[in-house]
């Protein structure tokens, strides 16, 4: 997950604070100790209690991937060990006017794509169909109207017009609607058994 630090204006420096809430980490800004939830980007404790961040959309993918769209990335390079967290163990959530939904890797892996409306606004989980690592949320809303996403033949088309979207990176590289850029949203992955921790009024998308 990704939120901006800017909170009223004011820019907040965070740490770790290392202890976990919900089976989830927290952080406390530098500046008046307040704790917060990183899944909710929520202050919890202190004197910043209630207040809330806003969550930026991001993209997961792989290093190699990145690297080929995105050449001139610099980025930390420390000393680590593989990750412990399986995409495949995780729920991909997207949280939107105030409705949050749950969307499992197992089912998203073999449909790779789910078309849905949250929060009124119409979206497209879509994973990639050649590294089911990387996935992506979009808005399916152009100022041309509405696409509905699916896989076919190994990509990523829309029904509409038989235009080919990059999986990631959502725009269209082929068709009628090719140069065209579907708004990527703050989607995330969250544990299963977190999701009705912090979203205990969410739902849970089955195919």
């Amino acid at each position: 997950m990704v939120h901006r630090r800017e909170l009223d204006g004011e820019v907040l420096v965070f740490g770790n604070h290392g202890a976990l809430w919900g089976n989830a980490m927290t952080w406390w800004d530098h500046d008046t100790g307040t704790v917060w939830s990183q899944p909710l980007g929520e202050a919890i404790v202190g004197p910043r209690k209630g207040a809330r961040l806003e969550t930026l959309p991001v993209t997961f993918t792989t290093w190699s991937s990145w690297k080929e769209s995105q050449p001139g990335t610099l980025a930390l390079n420390v000393p680590a060990g593989p990750t412990g967290f399986d995409l495949e163990e995780m729920v991909i959530v997207l949280e939107l006017g105030g409705e949050a939904v749950a969307y499992p890797s197992p089912q998203l892996r073999t449909q790779l794509v789910v078309n849905d409306v949250v929060a009124d606004a119409e979206i497209a989980v879509v994973v990639d169909p050649a590294d089911p690592d990387q996935w992506a949320v979009f808005s399916r809303r152009l100022d041309t109207g509405l696409v509905t996403l699916e896989q076919r033949g190994g990509a990523i088309v829309d029904v509409e017009t038989g235009s080919t979207w990059d999986p990631v990176r959502g725009f269209a590289t082929e068709g009628p609607l090719a140069g065209k850029i579907l708004s990527l949203l703050p989607g995330f992955t969250v544990f299963p058994g977190d999701f009705d921790t912090f979203w205990p009024d969410g739902r849970v998308w089955q195919p």
